[in-house]
């Protein structure tokens, strides 16, 4: 699992994985789990793709079959629309039938590893937003991926997502704990954040000040895609063939009017006036983390009348808990943004 803030590059390292997966002859789906979507929806589509794709091999066509019998009933069940129906396929009573998706997603799960295992293969699953499923959704995936583990078999799960995916798995299931490896993805170092800039500019045989690079990385904490973007508009202003302090800070300005204009703005258009309200103060408090004692505090509001719309902004993924009773956003540097709004 995956976890970062918004903008650090989690998509970017879950496609690496999937193409890595790809090129060592496993199958990989790719979903991303939005707001109110079950799971049952999301990943159906992708576990009839693989049970296709592995019922044409023969030594596993039998096992696949099953599958794809087991997924007429769970998508009848759940009341998923199916776009074509599977030839010589017939439904299998009391297969993935049950209505609890807790029962019912391992089952399939165990059909397609079986499959796999059968012919060869792997099958790994990469969900991005993972934050956004349901309790009952998440529980599910963890005992279905639980039971991969207990068995043996060839069916992986790489998740990404918020800070709280963590927190939010280990309340599903206790056991998530030791089921998943929870690297972090946050800002790069500054040697790294350096490099990411410079070596783009010296393979175009162009050149840049190290002040200019300094100025870059510390303004931008590191965080990648603030990296990106201020390195691509000072490239697209410059004369060159080195890029001075001067071209750095000129294209500052013009960076952050960009950035509030989309990764901010998209962000905040999302919030009611209430919860517009609720972050502004958090950022009137300067930098997180932020105690809730001190939100209710500077807005003369008692913490508990305060509790729907944080768990809204919460749900909303524009805040999360980063210890008890203290809140942080999950977007880097939008304290900064909601100050310059003022």
């Amino acid at each position: 699992m995956l976890l970062g803030l918004r903008g650090t590059g989690k998509t970017v390292l879950l496609n690496e994985i999937g193409r890595n997966a790809e090129q060592d002859g496993l199958l990989a789906s790719r979903v991303e789990a939005p707001e109110g979507e079950s799971l049952a929806r999301l990943i159906y589509p992708e576990m009839r793709k693989v049970l296709r794709s592995l019922s044409g091999v023969q030594a596993a066509k039998q096992i696949a079959n099953r599958g794809l019998s087991g997924l007429r009933n769970f998508a009848s069940i759940f009341k998923i629309e199916i776009a074509g129906v599977e030839v010589g396929v017939e439904p299998e009573p009391g297969l993935a039938d049950t209505g609890d998706l807790q029962y019912d997603l391992p089952d399939l799960f165990a059909l397609i590893g079986k499959s796999a295992e059968a012919a060869g293969r792997g099958w790994v699953l990469l969900i991005e937003e993972v934050q956004y499923l349901s309790d009952a959704d998440l529980s599910a995936l963890i005992v279905a991926i639980h039971r991969m583990s207990q068995e043996g078999l060839p069916v992986l799960l790489v998740g990404a997502g918020l800070p709280q995916i963590a927190r939010l798995a280990g309340e599903a299931k206790s056991y998530a704990e030791r089921l998943f490896q929870y690297p972090p993805v946050g800002p790069l170092d500054p040697l790294s954040a350096a490099k990411a800039i410079e070596k783009p500019i010296v393979d175009e045989e162009a050149l840049i000040a190290q002040e200019a690079l300094n100025l870059i990385v510390e303004r931008t904490k590191g965080y990648p895609f603030f990296l990106q973007e201020w390195a691509s508009v000072v490239w697209n202003n410059a004369e060159g063939p080195e890029i001075s302090l001067a071209d750095a800070e000129h294209a500052y300005s013009e960076t952050l009017a960009l950035l509030d204009a989309g990764f901010f703005k998209v962000r905040i258009d999302r919030l009611t006036k209430a919860e517009v309200q609720f972050v502004k103060c958090m950022a009137g408090l300067g930098d997180g983390p932020y105690a809730m004692a001190d939100i209710a505090e500077a807005m003369a509001r008692t913490q508990k009348s305060l509790g729907p719309v944080r768990s809204s902004i919460i749900t909303k993924g524009m805040i999360y808990s980063t210890d008890h009773g203290y809140l942080d956003f999950t977007v880097p540097l939008f304290a900064e943004f909601m100050r310059r709004q003022g």
